[in-house]
């Protein structure tokens, strides 16, 4: 009786994994090499992607489907060691003049220093909606998750599922929101020395390259819209992105996110804007 249970247990085990596997998404699947060339590798059967850039060019990769409104998890490695002057992205992204973007970009640093996390929101082509924060972890040592949630009522970025920043929907107020435009996702890692490390003070040192930075485990559990939009890419699929906000432990948290690691804040950027802060700065201390 024991061997039978024991048996059984190794049945469902095997069927359990395969269930897993069958639901994994693939990149082979999700997207597609946007720029680069072969300095974007998908690796593992589809389960993981790396992204180069050296002195002739950077790489990236787009989703083969456009959505409106989900929830959207990436898991990164960022570029290790000296990183000065290179930006590593994962955000969503219309297209045109007018276009709605969700930026999470991660500035890099000379070896020692920490790595700036840059947030922005743009609709109707503006944005200057900038946050950022340092992280209280090493991005480079291993793999973490980081989250836009978008929807009809806000947008949450997360990190390890801690809520960094809330940018709400005060379209009421006069304050552009995205959500009419259909936005694919898009990563890439980029020279950006100019502007990305220190202000630009601080330029990429090129016998660091090539510099890689890796992902893995991609998942949109979101509407998807246009041809073949059936369907999301999530086989679990539950539609609580759709009202998502912020629980009094979530509260807790972003409080402590934007006390100990914000290090700026365009609502409190009276230089940059003399004119006055923006309506929903007003409304809102997560945003």
């Amino acid at each position: 009786m024991a061997k039978s249970n024991s048996n059984l247990c190794a049945v469902v085990l095997l069927i359990s994994i395969l269930i897993v596997a069958a639901s994994a998404g693939s990149f082979y699947d999700d997207m597609d090499i946007s720029f680069g060339g072969e300095r974007a590798k998908i690796l593992n059967g589809g389960q993981d992607l790396s992204l180069s850039l050296d002195q002739y060019s950077g790489s990236g990769f787009q989703s083969k489907h456009e959505y409106l409104f989900g929830r959207f998890d990436m898991q990164l490695k960022l570029v290790p060691g000296n990183s000065a002057g290179t930006v590593t992205t994962f955000y969503l992204s219309s297209q045109g003049a007018g276009h709605d973007e969700i930026d999470f970009e991660f500035l890099g640093n000379s070896t020692g220093n920490p790595y700036t996390i840059h947030t922005n929101v743009y609709s109707q082509g503006k944005g200057n909606k900038e946050q950022q924060f340092h992280l209280w972890f090493d991005p480079t040592a291993a793999f973490h998750t980081y989250t836009i949630v978008w929807n009809s009522l806000r947008i949450i970025f997360l990190i390890d599922n801690i809520p960094v920043r809330v940018f709400n929907n005060n379209d009421a107020a006069g304050v552009p929101f995205p959500k009419s435009q259909p936005m694919r996702v898009y990563a890439s890692l980029w020279n950006a020395d100019d502007w990305a490390t220190q202000g630009g003070r601080v330029k990429t040192d090129w016998t660091n390259a090539p510099f890689t930075a890796l992902y893995r485990k991609f998942n949109a559990n979101a509407k998807k819209v246009g041809p073949n939009s059936v369907s999301t890419s999530s086989i679990n699929d539950n539609q609580s992105w759709s009202t998502q906000g912020l629980d009094a432990a979530g509260r807790n948290r972003i409080r402590w996110v934007q006390t100990k690691h914000m290090i700026y804040n365009y609502c409190n950027d009276r230089k940059r804007f003399p004119n006055g802060i923006s309506a929903e700065c007003k409304t809102s201390r997560f945003l």
